[in-house]
């Protein structure tokens, strides 16, 4: 693998990431529990829509075989998606969602403050301006679980709960390969081991001031990274695809 085939993978999984979360996120319009929420929740995903855009523009543009960020967007099968496998969990309750919120926006703050340094300058630009949004998604999605947390009986339960659930698919966003490797050496990528400490400490706190517990250190599931998903993508697919494949060569 040589770096121009690394940064196409990497921008591959930025973008997947931003665009798969997005449209979990989206589900929630008209769905929130008061309209204010439903706002902020269609603002977080029209941010991460925004990401996945120019991530996934900047990788077609590498790729340099004339397709577009919607070629990448809609015409991939489910093994060519590597998004981590957090981002596609079902949002459950409106617990669920926000912890998968806080676990993801906590290593995006971390991850885009180290690429906005990046050596790739178009990297360290879109990383500068979606390191704007996702301290914004960071704050939202903390102040529900320290609100959830430390509220009544049940919210208390049900946001250790999903806590609990989503943790099994926290490891994964700290695995690195060969792309990575590659990119660090050119320093281009983030090394994810630098940011895991960081990441852990303000889980750490947010649980406390949530009076929540720290899920005990279980299996960690993965392969997101490399194409293997859950069952979950596939549906996400069929649905995010639909027009696309139905008519492509429709013009908006």
């Amino acid at each position: 693998m040589n770096t121009q085939e690394a940064l196409y993978n990497y921008c591959l999984r930025l973008g997947d990431n931003a665009l798969i979360h997005a449209h979990r996120i989206c589900e929630w319009c008209s769905n929130a529990p008061f309209i204010e929420e439903d706002l902020a929740l269609s603002n977080i995903a029209l941010d991460l829509i925004g990401s996945a855009q120019c991530f996934l523009k900047y990788a077609a543009e590498i790729d340099g075989k004339g397709k577009t960020e919607d070629d990448l967007a809609y015409r991939r099968s489910e093994r060519q998606y590597f998004n981590y496998l957090l981002v596609e969990q079902p949002n459950g309750d409106f617990a669920n969602t926000m912890a998968r919120l806080l676990l993801m926006s906590a290593f995006d703050v971390y991850l885009f403050e180290t690429l906005t340094t990046s050596k790739d300058e178009a990297i360290a630009a879109y990383a500068a301006k979606t390191l704007k949004e996702v301290k914004y998604h960071l704050a939202h999605a903390s102040d529900w679980v320290i609100r959830l947390g430390d509220g009544t009986e049940e919210s208390k339960y049900r946001m250790q709960k999903a806590i609990n659930d989503l943790w099994l698919f926290s490891g994964e966003l700290f695995e690195m390969d060969e792309t990575d490797t590659i990119l660090i050496n050119e320093g281009i990528a983030c090394n994810l081991h630098d940011i895991k400490p960081k990441w852990q400490n303000y889980i750490s706190s947010v649980l406390e001031k949530a009076t929540l517990n720290l899920p005990e250190a279980i299996h960690m599931v993965k392969g997101g990274k490399n194409g293997l998903h859950t069952e979950y993508l596939g549906h996400i697919l069929s649905e995010m695809q639909y027009l696309q494949r139905a008519y492509p060569e429709a013009k908006w």
